[in-house]
């Protein structure tokens, strides 16, 4: 092997977090409700209450994972030093819509809020590290769900807004990349975390997801244009939930029941990347009896203002039948996927597949051509710690061996930012034990803990992976 590495020498190495997550605070300063602040841990129904959150809503819980987390909001310098040292070169964070606006249509923002991530992203420029800030990440304030249905009422586009405008020049110069949404497919599988929507009883929930979407498109879009407005250095990204959907046989039902589950996520993309509804979204509407209902100037203002990047997240592919005997199932949070012969599959039901992250960036920039920014990626395992504090996770290093080499493969990509880079809080199951990070936190699924920080074998190696570019990932073997 020849000592090359096939990353440009700008790209953008680093991790990923989202404050739901991860600052835990979650009343302090002034913060309002997230909606993931009524969720309970997984032992009390967190899957059951994501699906019925007026039934969450009304229920006291022993035990809330987010309302301490694990607590970045009071170690965040510990926590991007940390990240520093590993060498990163970006830090993909949310800001927390509620923390800035309490009940999401304030008039004014909150100050001691706004304070925080002042804090943060000057000490991520006095460290070099690029942030790289996710607008909306399954944020919306509680209080906008109790008011008007969170984002199946039109209102919420002036809300985001007023929201996108105090962050575009609060940190104008200091923030040039930006996500509008989070895995913005995300709302149609879960509809309270993407929507801030409860449509547990709706006589007809596709409408409602659907005009949602258009909602979050359009915000979307003015977003981006109120960014470039403000500093034209911005650089506007959409976000997907990704990986690609296999057939399970060479059956032409199969191959087109493929075609269909990827299309359902990329009809969000097709809008924001291409600037208009494709024909297959216009024929799933009919199908549906769907109408959307459109201002007099949304169509132009998807057209005249597109995205500059595509975002996306991959875990793991998936696999569909159009026949319904084949059910044989694995679980993966959110995406069901039948169970794939030629691939791993993690405890919680991920099936590992790295050359599928290559197919994915292939279909991505084949369809759009714009550069691609991979904004998640990564394992979830139970980790151990040794009677000498060390955590030996070569199963994480062997898994983002296997991504990072099929990314370094594929097309042109701003960057890589895995997920969890510091342990957080798992948004699906509420629990700690699926831990992600390159740092180990000292919490456990009941909150227990002394939330110290301890870098695991994956952090060296990883620290290792950015020094030299991407060039090294195996053992000392070069690219």
């Amino acid at each position: 092997m020849t000592n090359h590495t096939p990353f440009p020498k700008d790209f953008l190495w680093g991790g990923a977090t989202a404050a739901n997550q991860y600052e835990g605070a979650y009343q302090t300063d002034g913060k309002g409700l997230s909606l993931v602040d009524i969720l309970p841990d997984a032992h009390h129904g967190r899957w059951e209450a994501l699906m019925n959150p007026k039934k969450a809503h009304a229920t006291q819980y022993d035990f809330y994972p987010s309302h301490k987390s694990v607590d970045f909001y009071h170690h965040y310098e510990e926590d991007l030093r940390l990240v520093a040292e590993m060498g990163f070169k970006t830090y993909r964070l949310s800001i927390s819509w509620p923390r800035i606006f309490p009940n999401g249509d304030d008039l004014t923002p909150n100050e001691a809020g706004l304070a925080f991530y002042d804090r943060v992203i000057d000490l991520c420029r006095e460290l070099n590290i690029e942030p790289l800030v996710t607008i909306n990440h399954f944020d919306t304030p509680l209080a906008m769900m109790d008011k008007c249905n969170g984002w199946a009422n039109r209102q919420m586009i002036d809300h985001y807004l007023r929201f996108c405008s105090v962050l575009f020049k609060r940190y104008r110069g200091k923030v040039h990349y930006w996500l509008t949404f989070n895995e913005i497919n995300m709302i149609l599988h879960i509809p309270f975390l993407g929507g801030g929507m409860d449509i547990s009883d709706a006589a007809h929930p596709d409408q409602i997801k659907y005009q949602a979407s258009h909602h979050q498109l359009v915000a979307s879009a003015l977003a981006t244009k109120l960014a470039h407005e403000i500093d034209p250095d911005n650089q506007i990204g959409c976000m997907l939930a990704a990986g690609e959907t296999y057939p399970n046989t060479p059956n032409p039902a199969d191959v087109f029941k493929a075609l269909e589950t990827n299309r359902e996520g990329y009809f969000f993309i097709d809008v924001q990347s291409r600037g208009a509804y494709p024909n297959y979204a216009k024929r799933l509407f009919k199908a549906k009896n769907i109408v959307l209902a459109m201002g007099p100037d949304d169509e132009a203002i998807l057209k005249a203002n597109t995205v500059d990047f595509i975002s996306f997240s991959y875990y793991s592919s998936r696999l569909v039948s159009a026949d319904p005997v084949v059910n044989e199932q694995t679980e993966g949070n959110v995406f069901a996927s039948l169970k794939n012969p030629y691939l791993k599959t993690s405890e919680w039901g991920w099936q590992t597949d790295g050359l599928g992250l290559r197919t994915t960036m292939n279909q991505l920039y084949d369809r759009y051509q714009k550069p691609l920014f991979i904004v998640e990626n990564g394992l979830g395992a139970r980790d151990t710690v040794t009677a000498d504090g060390q955590i030996h996770d070569d199963y994480r290093i062997s898994y983002l061996q296997e991504n990072i080499t099929a990314m370094g493969h594929g097309v042109p990509c701003i960057g890589y930012t895995s997920w969890g880079c510091i342990d957080l809080v798992s948004a699906g199951s509420g629990e700690m034990d699926k831990r992600y990070g390159y740092v180990y936190v000292d919490r456990d699924n009941d909150g227990n803990g002394t939330l110290a920080r301890t870098p695991k074998d994956s952090f060296y190696w990883y620290q290792n992976v950015i020094k030299t570019n991407g060039s090294v990932l195996y053992n000392g073997q070069t690219f």
